[in-house]
Formats: structure tokens, C-alpha cells, sequence
């Protein structure tokens, strides 16, 4: 009789467990998870990378929600709609807090907060100025309009998805407006505030969501565990060499660093530094999208002064070089908005810097270039010594305790008076009376 009561136990025990596993969708576990990303500084294809990383390891795990901790300027128009359809995809609810207070979520940030599943927003935070800046150089006025005319609706479309005022949405494209906390609350552009990420969580609690599925959620996060998923060390170096600041040092590192090499061949470490700061600021550049004539007028400064160090200019080619080295900093991100552009203080270093060193090459140049020559027979021209033997013209002259064969230039010179050499050919000196 026992046996059977303890089969009858473990049988209801695995119908139990069967029964959980089968539940729908609707219902969470006991221990909801929760998925914690943090997203900060310009949106480019890393971030857009490490969210699909975070989402993607929340749908495996079958977690409650995965929050985005945001702040944002902005970013690039492609990268932000990677991320955008990649939240709208999302098979897990997607959170997007903008935080933490005084956080910003401008231009790439609105379009991502709108999309989102769930969108709060920190005290003294900020949304919108969502006006698309087009990155390269010669952008017509209609161009322009058609850019701007495909990002108004692409935000209405968002809003629309989610439920949230498409009209405000589009002024933060149009117009370029910006909306605090109680106004985005007000125009139904986000759907909370909240003070903290435990707030945030505690008011997600009984909130509803609908997956692109059509599947409806019930978010329990009743005695959550969170699990934050940081960026990995390569990914957080890759992001912050993606700032065009950043990409204008390491340019201009690695381009002093190879003329070095050449400069003084042999000593490797300035060469391979400079090639691996050539490389990464050519993944910078090019995630970035500069404009490519920028980059070689920069390029072509710095040959002209690989060529200043190897020819007798006087400075002719390191002037061209500065301009080129001027104009192509001007011009590596033209019309890409404050956020993408080099610190005209940055520029103004750099060039300063650079000119001061090739100014100092030049100089020691010209001074080598005037010096009188102190190896071999030239040094001896401009010397004084002392007549041995007469020269009628040709005699014998004492120098630096050795004899030598001399011709005067000036006529008779008796022994013991001092000469002058002005010219040597061979083993014979050439000398003029001392006056």
C-alpha cells in the first residue's frame, strides 16, 4: 500500500512539472528574469550588435522583458534602423528607460524609445530633436526633403505600432522638437517615469504587452533576478574608437608614427604602433561614414611631410602639407551634426603640433645644410696652419702635427707665418697668407 501511495506521488509530481512546461506563453516563471542592457553615447553598429546580443540571450533564456537602459545623442540612420527592427522583432518584451536622470534620448534615441514594447523615461530626461542630419557632402535641398519626408513616416509608423501619438512623434522629426518627461507623458509618446531601475521594474508589474506575434504578454515581475549583460571589453574598446575625435588622434598618430619609421628605419616599435593606429582609426573612419576626400587630403599632408624629411625645401612641401593637413580636417564629416564632427580645438592642436615639429626638422636641416662639413679632407677648408718650408708658391705646411704639401694662392710665404686652407685637392692644400 505504501509503494502505491509513493508511485501515485512521484507520478503527479512529473504531471506537475509536465503541466508547467506546457503552460502558454501568458504565464512567467515563479522567478521572473530580467534582461539589463546599457546602452550610452553615439549609436553605431556595435550597439547595434550588442542589443541583438542581449535580446537574442533573452529569448534563449525565456526571460520576462530585457530593459534598455538608454542615453543617447544620436547616431547613424542605418545602425538605428537595425536596432529599431530588431526591437520590433523581439520575441521577449522590450523596456526602454531612458536614464538615468538628465539622460537624453535625441535623434537615433526617440526613434529606438518609440519602438520599444514599454517606454520610461528618468526625471530630467529628454526626448526628440529627431531631425535626420545626412553625413557626406553634397546633399541637394530635395535630397534633403526626401530623407526627412521617409524618417516622418517612418516614426508615424512606429508610433502607430505601438499606440502612441503619431503627430508629436513627427514633430520631433519636422521640427526637430524636444519634449520633456510630463510632456512626452502628456502627448502619449511614453507610457512612464520612473525614479530608478527598481521603480521601473516594480511598475512593470501587471502591465500587458503584445509581441509582434500577436502574442499577449502579462509581465510578472513580482520577486525578479536580474541578469545584466554588459558589453564584452572588445566591444566596449570599439565603441569608444568610434568617435570622430578619437578616429582624428589615432589618424594622425599612426601617420607620425610610419614617417618615423622612415625617418629612422629600424626602430619598429613607432612603425607597428603607427600601423595599428592607421588600421583602427580605418575602422573608425569607416563606421563613421567620413567623407573620403577628407582622408586623403589628411593622407596627402602627411606625405608631403614624409617628403619634407627626405628633400631640401626649406619648407615648401611641409606648407602644403599643413594645408591639406587644414582642409581635409574641415572637411572629414561634413554636415554630420555636432556629434560628428573633430574639435576644431582638437584640429587646431594637432596641426600646431605637427608644424612645430617639421619647423624644428627644417631648422636643424638648414643648420646642417650651412654647417661646414667635420668628417674627412673638406673639414680641413677655413683651418690656419703653420708654414714649414717656403711656399714660392709650393712648400710645406704643418697641420694638426702633420706635414702637408701646399700651394700658396697668394704668393711667397716664409716659414713659421700662418696660412689659411681654401681649398684641398688630393694630398695638396691650397692656402692664402693669414692677414
Amino acid at each position: 500500500m505504501i509503494k502505491i501511495v509513493f508511485k501515485a506521488f512521484r507520478l503527479a509530481f512529473f504531471i506537475g512539472l509536465l503541466a508547467g512546461a506546457l503552460l502558454p506563453g501568458g504565464v512567467r516563471a515563479a522567478t521572473p528574469a530580467i534582461e539589463v542592457l546599457h546602452v550610452e553615447g553615439i549609436i553605431v553598429p556595435i550597439v547595434a550588435d550588442y542589443i541583438d546580443r542581449g535580446i537574442e540571450q533573452a529569448e534563449a533564456k525565456g526571460s520576462t522583458a530585457v530593459i534598455i537602459q538608454l542615453s543617447t545623442p544620436g547616431g547613424l540612420l542605418d545602425t538605428t534602423q537595425k536596432i529599431v527592427e530588431r526591437i520590433l522583432s523581439a520575441k521577449v518584451p522590450v523596456v526602454v528607460y531612458v536614464s538615468p536622470a538628465g539622460g537624453w534620448a535625441g535623434s537615433a534615441g526617440t526613434f529606438i524609445t518609440l519602438a520599444a514594447h514599454i517606454a520610461a523615461m528618468a526625471p530630467g530626461s529628454r526626448i526628440g530633436a529627431a531631425t535626420p542630419v545626412a553625413m557626406g557632402d553634397g546633399m541637394t535641398e530635395e535630397m534633403k526633403r526626401k530623407v526627412t519626408e521617409d524618417a516622418a513616416a517612418w516614426i508615424r509608423s512606429i508610433a502607430e505600432m505601438r499606440g502612441r501619438d503619431p503627430e508629436h512623434a513627427e514633430l520631433a522629426v519636422r521640427e526637430g522638437k524636444s519634449y520633456t518627461v510630463s510632456e512626452a507623458l502628456e502627448h502619449n509618446l511614453i507610457d512612464l517615469q520612473a525614479d530608478s531601475l527598481q521603480s521601473l521594474i516594480s511598475q512593470l508589474n501587471g502591465m500587458k504587452v503584445t509581441l509582434v506575434s500577436g502574442e499577449e504578454i502579462v509581465l510578472n515581475t513580482e520577486g525578479y533576478m536580474l541578469d545584466k549583460t554588459e558589453m564584452s571589453f572588445v566591444e566596449r574598446f570599439l565603441h569608444a574608437i568610434s568617435d570622430p575625435n578619437i578616429a582624428y588622434i589615432l589618424l594622425s598618430l599612426g601617420t607620425i608614427g610610419i614617417i618615423a619609421e622612415i625617418y629612422s628605419p629600424g626602430a619598429f616599435f613607432p612603425g607597428i604602433t603607427g600601423a595599428i593606429c592607421l588600421l583602427l582609426a580605418f575602422y573608425s573612419l569607416g563606421v563613421l561614414d567620413a567623407y573620403w576626400g577628407g582622408i586623403l587630403l589628411i593622407l596627402l599632408a602627411f606625405g608631403l611631410f614624409i617628403a619634407e624629411v627626405f628633400t631640401t625645401t626649406f619648407g615648401l612641401f611641409t606648407a602644403g602639407g599643413v594645408t591639406a593637413l587644414v582642409l581635409g580636417s574641415l572637411i572629414l564629416f561634413p554636415g554630420g551634426g555636432p556629434m560628428f564632427k573633430v574639435d576644431p580645438w582638437l584640429i587646431a592642436t594637432v596641426v600646431i603640433c605637427i608644424t612645430a615639429f617639421f619647423a624644428f626638422v627644417i631648422h636643424r636641416a638648414i643648420r646642417a645644410h650651412r654647417r661646414q662639413a667635420s668628417t674627412g679632407r673638406e673639414e680641413l677648408v677655413g683651418k690656419t696652419a703653420v708654414v714649414k718650408v717656403a711656399l714660392e708658391p709650393e712648400g710645406t705646411v704643418f697641420l694638426k702635427g702633420e706635414r702637408w704639401t701646399a700651394i700658396s694662392e697668394s704668393g711667397q710665404v716664409k716659414p713659421g707665418e700662418t696660412v689659411i686652407i681654401t681649398k684641398v685637392d688630393g694630398l695638396t692644400l691650397y692656402v692664402t697668407k693669414k692677414q
